[in-house]
Formats: structure tokens, C-alpha cells, sequence
């Protein structure tokens, strides 16, 4: 088909000199390593093509192989062909500020999307943008060089936690199993994400996992990282996903709330579920979101008032979607 999003993001790259990529703001493994890896593909093409984001390149990525394409700041208002979007809802997600006059291209695998650009592709049950990259390398019939394999098998690792979340999928594993014959190294990158921490992250994990704190029914947690931990530890981008991971894994619970403190009275909540209790759902409510499993948003107010309503607000609404299921389930059932 000529006219969907991946037919037609194949022929703007082609038509396209000058691209500019940028991802969402404080950027993850996925729109990182696959940014890294959309760019040697341009280059393969002939392309010029610049990476830049708005927020920094967080720990651990920042010590990654390629990272220094990277550029920190703001696109300018001119001199690019067409702009590539990764993972950004809409364009104030990827905090540039100059991208009104630009073609733009949405690439993304949210529910949570606003369809604002020229071209959007946005594919929810994709395990990762890489994933949709991968496919559009072979649209794009580029050579799939060991550099760029490593980048795009680290984007789905990254954004499937390590195969453990609910968008991993068969689709995944085959995108995979394509990507180590072309040179992707599964043990170099699971080096590289999870056995890099330094002493400081995991004094970090303790001080976090010490403020574990569960409702009364048991099947929320909530985890509270304050700025003064950072601090005291002389740390300032770090990778928290096996924090919330570890509070993920207790039996009974459904939801982790991670309170991130961003500056006073603000905080970063991060969600994670297990089972049928849809995080998306939940950060929605708030005003944020993401995927069924994986979620999150930014709250203000007083820590001691927030790390109460909170979890007693995302309680009812847990109650909410088990009443929608079992709905949807009769009328299911009604229907034969």
C-alpha cells in the first residue's frame, strides 16, 4: 500500500537531504539507541542527518557507543528537510520550541498519541519505535550493519524490560532473531544496560526501596526517590527502571507508584503494572500516559498529601476498570 504511514515515511526519507531527529524529553533506551540507529541509516542512504533532544542523555546511555551524535539543545527554526519525531504524544513532549515550519514525522508505539504531523505512524501493539525502524530499514532497503543492529535489539530490549513487559510480543523476538544475524551482540548490550551501575546506584536503590510504602489492601506500592538522595550521592541523570522493577515483583501487588521529586512539591510519577490494572489508564486520569503496563505523570502538591490521595485515587479507579471488564466479559458472554 502507497499510502500508509511506513510507505510514506520510506518516500519522505528518500525525497529528504537534510533530516533532523529528535525524541521525547528525558529520553529513554528506545527513542536513544533508535535515534542512533535511524541516523547511520540516513547516512547509508546519503543522508545528512543530525540527532538533536532538548533533555540530556541519561545514565547509563550516555556512556553507549555513538552517544556523542547526540547534540543537546534546540533545532533551528531552518535548514532541515523534514523533522522525525520518536515517541512524542505531540510536539511539546519532545520540548522543541521550533518546529511549526518544519515536515514533520510522528513515529511512535503509544496509545497516547495526538496525530499532529504530516505523516503519523503510530503503531500501539509494536514492542518499540525500534521495532517499527527495523521495518522501515528493510522498506528503506538499507544494509544492516553490526553498529546499527546493536542500536535497534538495545531499543526493544530496553523497552520491553528485557523481554519481561506486556509489549513483548512474537513480532519482537523475530524482529530480534533478524538483528543478531545481522551483528546484534545480546551479550554486549545486556552489559552495557543492566551490569553498569556504580556503588552511588546501588546506595540509591537502597535509600529508594527503604521508603517502600503498600495500601492497605496490598496491592499498590509506592516508592519515593527525593531530590536530596541525588545529591547526597552527587548523582543526577540515572536509570531507575530496576528500582521500579524490584517493587513491581512483590506477589500481591497490581501497581508501583514511583515518586520521582523533580524540584519542591513536584514529582514524576512513574507506574508500572502486572496483570489486567492498565497503567495507562491510571496516568490518563492524571493527565499523562503511555502503554498498558508502563505509564506515568507529573503531580504538585505536598509530598505527604500526594503519597495519600494518590494511591487512594488510583485504588478506585483500579476498582473502575475491574467493573468495565467484567462488564465488557457478560456482554461477551450475553452475545452467544
Amino acid at each position: 500500500m502507497k499510502n500508509d504511514p511506513l510507505s510514506l515515511t520510506t518516500q519522505k526519507i528518500l525525497e529528504s537531504q537534510r533530516i533532523v531527529i529528535t525524541s521525547h524529553l528525558r529520553p529513554d533506551g528506545d527513542s536513544i539507541c533508535t535515534s542512533l540507529a535511524l541516523a547511520f541509516m540516513g547516512e547509508l542512504l546519503g543522508k545528512e542527518v543530525e540527532i538533536i533532544n532538548k533533555d540530556n542523555t541519561p545514565f547509563p546511555l550516555n556512556h553507549f557507543p555513538n552517544i556523542e551524535k547526540i547534540k543537546i539543545g534546540q533545532i533551528p527554526p531552518q535548514g532541515f528537510d523534514m523533522a522525525i519525531l520518536l515517541e512524542c504524544a505531540n510536539v511539546s513532549r519532545s520540548g522543541q520550541e521550533n518546529l511549526d515550519n518544519y515536515f514533520k514525522i510522528n513515529l511512535d508505539h503509544h496509545h497516547s498519541n495526538d496525530y499532529y504531523a504530516d505523516i503519523n505512524w503510530v503503531e500501539p501493539e509494536a514492542s518499540a519505535v525500534a521495532e517499527m525502524v527495523y521495518r522501515l530499514g528493510r522498506k528503506l532497503d538499507t544494509r544492516f550493519t553490526s553498529q546499527i543492529a546493536n542500536h535497534l535489539y538495545c531499543g526493544i530490549v530496553s523497552d520491553t524490560g528485557s523481554f519481561q513487559f506486556s509489549n513483548t510480543n512474537a513480532r519482537c523476538f523475530e524482529v530480534c532473531h533478524k538483528l543478531i544475524e545481522s551483528g546484534a551482540s545480546p551479550i554486549k548490550v545486556s552489559e552495557l544496560l543492566f551490569n553498569n551501575n556504580s556503588p552511588e546506584k546501588i546506595k540509591l536503590l537502597g535509600q529508594v526501596l527503604s521508603t517502600l510504602q503498600m495500601n492497605e489492601k496490598g496491592n499498590i506500592a509506592m516508592i519515593t526517590m527525593f531530590k536530596k538522595n541525588l545529591d547526597s550521592l552527587n548523582l543526577k541523570e540515572i536509570d531507575t527502571e530496576d528500582i521500579i522493577t524490584l517493587a513491581r515483583s512483590i506477589s500481591a501487588v497490581e501497581m508501583v507508584l514511583f515518586y520521582k521529586e523533580i524540584k519542591e512539591d513536584t514529582f514524576r510519577v512513574s507506574l508500572r503494572s502486572k496483570g489486567g490494572a492498565n497503567a495507562a489508564f491510571i496516568a490518563e486520569h492524571f493527565g499523562g500516559g503511555g502503554h498498558l503496563h508502563a505509564a506515568g505523570f507529573t503531580v504538585t502538591g505536598k509530598y505527604d498529601r500526594l503519597i495519600k490521595e494518590i494511591p487512594e485515587t488510583v485504588d478506585k479507579l483500579l476498582k473502575e476498570q475491574e467493573r468495565i471488564k467484567t462488564k465488557n466479559d457478560q456482554k461477551l458472554i450475553d452475545s452467544y
